[in-house]
């Protein structure tokens, strides 16, 4: 018989601050989302703590009292790890892990360490791998903590830095042959790239957990890999895809995230090579998160990074299914009506209506509105193919010419 094995979820707190950048609504947006990294890694939240502060403290990010509070919670409630909201510094990691005695991480390491478990492909762990080791490097010192000689003086002087100098050099030379090897995969997927032929190319992109890869199996009819997690997808899925008789390439590629790691944007750079080369972009949003339109800038910020931010682009407005606006009472005459109280048609008649026919609204879990979804897309790769092959226009009539 096979033993039924309970998963145990590692215990962790999340720390972060208030600053004049970051006000308490951001702050908690931000903290909710890690929370939702550390759901995702394998964690348990049992607590937050926040300070306000007018920038982090550069030896242990929080101030004295706080950093006290935190270690006393540790202690008491028998917590694992410690998160930070922000990325710290090796020597800001090296003193809050003395002090509170337990695993600290921050954003980048959190991050990295769901790509590292969702990395299929040799080329996604050879990215992450190289991601990882471009973040590890300028930490190692913290890690030969245990052959430091602080004290220095007679019996105390040792082997500890040439040490900390062989890691170093085998981090660097490990870094080294990781960027070699991406250069030959990326050669190798430029080949296979070339030889798709002229096929107009369409790619997914948007915010991690938007549902751009259950988008992909509807549309597709295949089976690509899709969780209600972050970062569910690593990998750069490419399929064929026909709507009518036209046929185009669909590619699913890694979502985006704020706040995300400079190493990985840099890794990750030439799997965007899809995004890059792609004749039309589907932005995928997920109109039932209250921060959806931060999340729209988000991911304008990183096309911008790649050159991609001029692309001919649909806004696809997902999950409409479970967009819920705050409800307000009409007898409520304290309570200001703002943004989380518009209903769909209202959204739809603000800076969307500038969008026109770009901006569509579906549920691509319970496949609402995919007709018009498809209508929209094929109009679109149709102009693009007969402007390539001007000369066999007439094999792809309009859309409702198909249907009829």
């Amino acid at each position: 018989m096979l033993e039924s094995k309970e998963i145990s979820l590692e215990k962790a707190v999340l720390i972060g601050i208030v600053t004049k950048d970051q006000d308490e609504i951001k702050s908690k947006e931000y903290l909710d989302e890690l929370e939702f990294l550390t759901y995702t890694a394998g964690g348990e939240v049992v607590k937050r703590f926040t300070q306000k502060m007018d920038m982090p403290n550069s030896r242990t990010f929080l101030g004295t009292g706080k950093i006290e509070e935190v270690e006393r919670f540790i202690k008491d409630n028998d917590i694992g790890t410690a998160i930070f909201d922000d990325e710290l510094s090796a020597a800001q990691e090296r003193n809050i892990s003395k002090i509170l005695n337990c695993k600290v991480l921050d954003r980048t390491n959190l991050i990295l360490d769901i790509f590292a478990q969702r990395a299929q492909t040799s080329y996604a762990r050879t990215q992450v791998e190289l991601a990882q080791c471009e973040y590890l490097l300028p930490r190692l010192r913290g890690m030969w903590t245990h052959l430091e000689r602080q004290k220095g003086g007679i019996g105390m002087r040792g082997p500890g830095e040439t040490e900390i100098e062989t890691d170093r050099r085998i981090v660097r030379d490990k870094i080294a042959l990781l960027k070699e090897r991406i250069k030959i995969i990326d050669k190798q997927m430029s080949v296979q790239r070339g030889n798709r032929g002229a096929m107009v190319r369409v790619a997914l992109v948007g915010y991690t957990n938007v549902g751009k890869s259950t988008l992909m199996n509807v549309i597709s009819k295949s089976e690509v890999f899709a969780e209600n997690k972050l970062f569910a997808t690593l990998d750069t899925t490419v399929r064929k895809v026909v709507i009518q008789n036209l046929p185009f390439l669909l590619s699913d590629t890694v979502g985006f995230i704020r706040k995300l790691p400079t190493q990985l944007v840099e890794s990750f750079k030439s799997t965007l090579d899809e995004v890059r080369e792609a004749d039309l972009l589907l932005h995928v949003v997920d109109i039932s998160h209250p921060n959806f339109e931060q999340h729209i800038d988000s991911v304008h910020k990183i096309l911008g990074e790649i050159k991609s931010a001029d692309k001919p682009t649909i806004m696809v407005f997902n999950k409409i299914d479970a967009y819920k606006p705050e409800p307000l009472s009409e007898d409520d005459l304290e309570t200001e009506r703002t943004k989380m109280h518009y209903s769909l048609d209202e959204w739809k008649k603000t800076w969307m209506s500038k969008i026109g026919n770009n901006a569509l609204f579906i549920s691509a879990l319970n496949k609402e509105n995919l007709e018009d979804f498809k209508k929209r897309v094929y109009e679109e790769v149709r102009q693009i193919h007969i402007t390539r092959f001007p000369y066999n226009h007439f094999l792809y009539p309009d859309y409702d010419e198909n249907q009829a």
